[in-house]
């Protein structure tokens, strides 16, 4: 496909979003919306984990997460592959987001959200 306004060459396979999720992340957690997502787990306060349905062909894909309370009450923010202070690095098939509220501690939130782009399997 054309660039907008340019003769360069846009390829549009590349730059699909391959996996999308929104959760509830309180209490039991419960999926509110996704693509390519085999399941949502809560590993414990503040820490979950997604797994694709279909893989990424290596795990140097991009994630964009994010997460909130409504109200503003809560301000929270997403930690990608970090969780209480704990890495975990991304596989193929999987990636672990963290919810942080700012200033106070890890803790869990009523939106999380995750996106991921790259090539799949």
């Amino acid at each position: 496909v054309l660039g907008e306004g340019t003769s360069a060459t846009t390829n549009l396979q590349q730059g699909l979003c391959k996996h999308f999720v929104n959760i509830n992340g309180t209490g039991t957690i419960a999926t509110r919306e996704s693509f390519n997502l085999s399941s949502a787990v809560d590993n414990g306060t503040a820490n979950y984990t997604f797994n694709l349905t279909n893989a990424h062909s290596g795990a140097t894909y991009t994630l964009t997460c994010s997460g909130s309370e409504p109200g503003g009450a809560k301000p929270h923010v997403a930690v990608p592959f970090n969780v209480n202070d704990t890495e975990y690095a991304p596989t193929t098939s999987s990636y672990r987001i963290g919810m942080l509220e700012p200033g106070t501690a890890w803790a869990d939130a009523e939106y999380v959200m995750g996106n991921t782009h790259g090539d799949l399997a």
